[in-house]
């Protein structure tokens, strides 16, 4: 008998087949291997049980198709601008200007670290960079004028995890191919979720710090001592510069006059022209932003490879229809059925990288959202706030990691993870609020695209 006929007749159930495979996807990653190999390992291993050599083929189409995908090249560019503009050091010089500005208030320092997070956020679409330079800027000074350390972390932390969700994210470039939408159309429904995290974070320091104002002190009225005309031409100088960036990119994007790929290599050639304007370029600095750019878009793309090798087996197993009915089989209306899936990724996200649960979860919960009859924009949105929180939420929550490597010694994890819950509970009402109120999300994408 060929051996062909007789694979066919020993294998085992296909949906079986899925269930182990996705929980040894579960059980391989509380064991603390690399969430790329495991990925790719049990494509291959569940995927050769179930159908035997010809899964090779497809872990190589999977693994082409991430190569050859035109708008990914805008990943590695978006990252490199990101780092040049770290580099460039205009962030200081915006802080130290905002702070000025909004000195007198009580948390003035906390603010002014969340508006910079997000404007950094707009300039860059990555996280870590972010961290890392809100962390050793703000976060000393912060400690050094008596600031609450929780909540000091916890707004670095919230703030600086906006990179994620306001464009241009990187996240909503990999969700676009994911799911076949616009990625200028993407960008354009995350503005106002994002201003509207932001804001409610400002609101939150501002009250808290209102009525408890040992937690954050306004700056002292001798640093304050400064004539107007130089706090306005020190906003003007270190504000209209990266903004002018944000809005040729985007712009640029959302107007349809450039594609991502594009609008990235604009953007990335802009953030050296801004690091040679700011006489901060090098060749050591512009070396250290092309090998840091490296590093985190191979981290994103064999995560990618992965994660698309995995969710390719994974379906044609037939996971995706066990998914399917189980969720349609719940007693709960629409809405319920909503909660439950963004309950279960706020739950991956304590344990998964954000990465990994886009590609894997997506897939499979896109024929249910068409089922249900949502709008795949506004869900992709949603996905997208309840994603951010997978930075925040421990034990793997790597923003947190990133935030204690470049922490004073006094800063402790537990002080960190401490300062988390309050703003974990501001994401979930800016959630909420896009949920409630979907024009949020839709009117912009509306009024530019029709």
């Amino acid at each position: 008998m060929p051996a062909s006929s007789l694979w066919e007749e020993n294998k085992l159930n296909p949906e079986v087949i899925a269930i182990i495979m996705f929980a040894g996807l579960l059980l391989s990653v509380f064991m603390g291997f690399p969430i790329a190999f495991v990925l790719l390992a049990n494509a291959m291993i569940f995927g050769y049980v179930g159908w035997g050599p010809v899964v090779f083929d497809l872990l190589v189409s999977r693994t082409y198709w991430i190569m050859t995908n035109d708008v990914l090249v805008a990943v590695p560019l978006f990252v490199f601008m990101g780092y040049l503009l770290e580099r460039a050091a205009i962030w200081d010089e915006l802080f130290d200007a905002l702070l000025l500005a909004v000195g007198a208030l009580r948390g003035s320092l906390a603010l002014t670290t969340t508006i910079v997070c997000s404007i950094f956020a707009a300039a860059t679409g990555i996280v870590g960079s972010e961290l890392t330079v809100m962390g050793l800027m703000a976060l000393p000074a912060m400690i050094k004028r008596g600031y609450d350390v929780r909540l000091a972390t916890g707004c670095i932390l919230a703030s600086g995890t906006l990179g994620i969700l306001i464009p241009p994210s990187i996240m909503l470039i990999l969700y676009g191919q994911i799911a076949q939408l616009s990625i200028a159309r993407l960008f354009a429904g995350a503005i106002l979720p994002g201003i509207t995290l932001s804001g409610l974070y400002c609101i939150y320091i501002l009250i808290r710090c209102y009525f408890q104002p040992h937690l954050g002190p306004a700056l002292p009225e001798e640093e304050r001592q400064v004539p107007v005309s130089k706090i306005i031409l020190g906003l003007l100088k270190s504000f209209v510069p990266p903004i002018g960036l944000i809005f040729c990119v985007l712009g640029s994007i959302m107007f349809g006059i450039a594609a991502p790929t594009e609008a990235a290599s604009m953007g990335a050639i802009g953030g050296l022209l801004l690091s040679i304007a700011y006489k901060k370029f090098t060749f050591k600095a512009l070396t250290e932003a092309v090998y840091s750019a490296l590093k985190t878009t191979s981290m994103v793309l064999f995560v990618a490879v992965g994660a698309s090798c995995f969710t390719g087996v994974f379906l044609r197993l037939g996971g995706g229809n066990i998914m399917k009915d189980f969720l349609l089989g719940l007693p709960v209306g629409p809405i319920g059925l909503l909660i439950v899936m963004l309950l279960g990724i706020f739950i991956a996200g304590f344990f998964i990288d954000w990465i990994a649960i886009l590609l894997i979860f997506i897939p499979i919960i896109i024929p249910i959202v068409k089922e249900l009859g949502f709008d795949p924009l506004w869900f992709a949105l949603i996905i997208a706030v309840t994603l951010q929180t997978s930075f925040l939420t421990p034990p793997f929550a790597v923003s947190i990691f990133y935030l204690k490597g470049v922490s004073p010694p006094e800063v402790t994890l537990t002080d960190i993870y401490k300062g988390v819950p309050y703003f974990i509970i501001l994401q979930i009402i800016g959630l909420s609020i896009c949920i409630i109120f979907p024009q949020l999300v839709l009117w912009l994408p509306t009024r530019m695209f029709g």
